[in-house]
């Protein structure tokens, strides 16, 4: 879905430690209007698909702070393609992916602990007004800079001028803030001031005037029927609607029941920001399990298995209240049998830590993170063909490769910019062919993305928006023995590096016999390969040398 952006700037934060998750409110029938924000986090209301959280911020000294101009996320993987009501053609439009989780948090002075998704009240200081005033505000990914102190001039046919962060904020003041992007890597959050409310039909955007339907909803009957809808039912709520897939076929009083609840849970979220002091926490969105029936869940799933009794109890609780219909579908898991094992998914999940992926015909594709950018290469691998063109052959190892690697960018949720090399093809309609079924395939995702043709070198560029961490950065960390390299040094330069240290150390080590203390690896390198007999040589003396397993692979010491 799209929605307008304003002018309210979007501040980019350090990370931050998690702290405890706040309970969200108890969920009312949808009937009932007035939510309650406090309470058992089972009992939830369907009150935010994203999973940026919102918060209260207050302007901050902070030399890690910068300040971007805004993007309003959209918590939804639906875009939308119209607006209703008056025309904002000058007023640009952003589009956000999946997000991650939604809280609210004001902050003043210090940095509180927070989880990563959160809204919160910040205070900039004088650094940070010097540093907006040297020109350093720079814009989030796919969205301009637009306030309505501009418009008329816009109108009038000069041109419109982006006002300075010095205007917009001021040191001290508190604001509502939402972290429209948890950190990731050494980047900090983004927070934004366009706070997003996700409901189970709609998205309430209180700070932008806007009217949306979700593009995936293509019968044009239902599209005006859900526009008259919102239209109707607007008058008297400040702000915007974007009306979700969900929505497709729903009554009048179930979507209207849900702008109102996310009205007054706007309403619940300002009224506790005035009550509370900077740094404060004014809102946390669904847990996972809670999040996954609002946002996921639909009439193609078979069965809701739950291996733990009080998630059980949760998940049905949920499901009587807001999808009565699929109550019958969720089940106990009660064996013996590990859930994941008997499902597979412990295996699946092994597959996608690792960096290669066989193909079917025997090729295989090998998926690399860095910190820059995530790159894919083809291979044909053990796959021959069955025609006498090669040719041929690197063409359905390509067109296959497009399948698996779609499916490994989901599963493994890689983002930012993602380069593919195929394997080179030289006729111009092959390439074409590959490129019509790599778009094909893309067209399931439902993050934000883009794809660009072959460049000169046979390489293909995908950029696909990131909210959160990778599954590999996910559930791995950094090895404490390479420290994330990826390797060490080999055993040769290790003992390189002895003899440089044994000449240095000479003259300053005593005894008459110089004990060497390594690795394994380098010991027996030592005694086969003659090396000892060198060291022995530079020092002077006879070198006793030892081995000790536990000593790391590069490190060595004498005595």
């Amino acid at each position: 879905e799209e929605a307008p952006t304003a002018e309210t700037p979007t501040l980019e934060t350090a990370p931050e430690d998690a702290g405890p998750e706040p309970s969200v409110g108890e969920m009312p029938q949808q009937e009932e209007a007035t939510p309650a924000v406090s309470g058992e986090p089972e009992e939830n209301v369907l009150a935010g698909r994203t999973e940026t959280p919102l918060v209260v911020a207050a302007v901050q000294e902070a030399a890690d702070t910068e300040v971007a101009a805004p993007s309003t996320p959209v918590p939804d993987e639906e875009l939308s393609e119209e607006r209703i009501g008056p025309e904002l053609s000058e007023e640009p439009t952003a589009s956000e992916p999946e997000p991650t989780d939604q809280s609210v948090e004001a902050h003043s002075g210090e940095e509180p602990e927070s989880k990563p998704s959160s809204v919160r009240l910040r205070r900039q200081h004088h650094r940070y007004m010097r540093r907006s005033n040297r020109g350093r505000s720079r814009r989030s990914s796919g969205a301009s800079a637009h306030h309505p102190t501009s418009e008329p001039e816009a109108r009038g046919g000069s041109p419109k001028t982006t006002p300075s962060i010095t205007e917009l904020l001021r040191e001290g003041q508190e604001l509502i803030v939402q972290v429209a992007k948890e950190p990731i890597g050494q980047k900090g959050a983004r927070i934004t001031c366009h706070v997003t409310l996700p409901g189970r039909y709609v998205v309430y955007m209180p700070t932008i005037d806007h009217l949306g339907v979700s593009r995936k909803i293509s019968n044009d009957q239902e599209r005006q029927r859900l526009r008259r809808i919102l239209q109707s039912a607007k008058n008297g709520i400040p702000g915007g609607f974007i009306v979700r897939t969900a929505a497709e076929g729903k009554s009048e009083s179930e979507i209207i029941a849900d702008m109102k609840y996310l009205y007054n849970l706007w309403l619940e979220i300002r009224r506790k920001a005035e009550k509370v002091s900077a740094p404060a926490l004014l809102y946390h969105d669904l847990d996972v399990i809670e999040r996954v029936l609002r946002d996921q869940l639909n009439e193609e799933f078979d069965t809701i298995w739950v291996d733990d009794e009080q998630a059980y109890e949760r998940v049905v609780r949920f499901l009587e209240k807001f999808q009565p219909n699929m109550l019958p579908r969720a089940r106990l898991y009660t064996r013996s049998t590990p859930i994941f094992d008997a499902f597979n998914i412990t295996q699946e999940l092994e597959k996608a830590l690792k960096p290669k992926v066989w193909l079917k015909s025997g090729g295989y594709i090998v998926i690399n993170q860095t910190e820059a950018l995530v790159a894919i290469d083809v291979n044909t691998g053990k796959f021959v063909g069955q025609s006498d063109s090669l040719e041929d052959t690197i063409v359905r190892t390509n067109l296959e490769a497009v399948k698996e690697i779609v499916r490994q960018i989901r599963l493994r949720d890689l983002g930012g910019i993602i380069v593919v090399d195929f394997i080179d093809m030289e006729e111009r309609k092959n390439r074409q062919k590959v490129m019509q079924a790599l778009e094909e395939a893309m067209r399931v995702d439902r993050a934000p993305y883009n794809i660009l043709q072959f460049n000169d070198f046979g390489l293909v560029a995908i950029t696909r928006k990131r909210v959160k961490q990778s599954l590999e950065r996910t559930l791995c960390s950094p090895c404490p023995y390479c420290e994330g390299a990826g390797y060490i040094k080999s055993v040769d330069t290790v003992i390189s590096e002895i003899l440089t240290q044994a000449r240095r150390m000479a003259r300053a080590l005593e005894g008459e016999t110089v004990v060497l203390r390594v690795h394994p690896d380098v010991a027996r390198a030592f005694k086969s390969k003659g090396y000892r007999e060198e060291l022995e040589e530079i020092l002077g003396r006879p070198v006793m040398i030892t081995s000790d397993p536990l000593l790391h692979h590069e490190k060595f010491d004498f005595a």
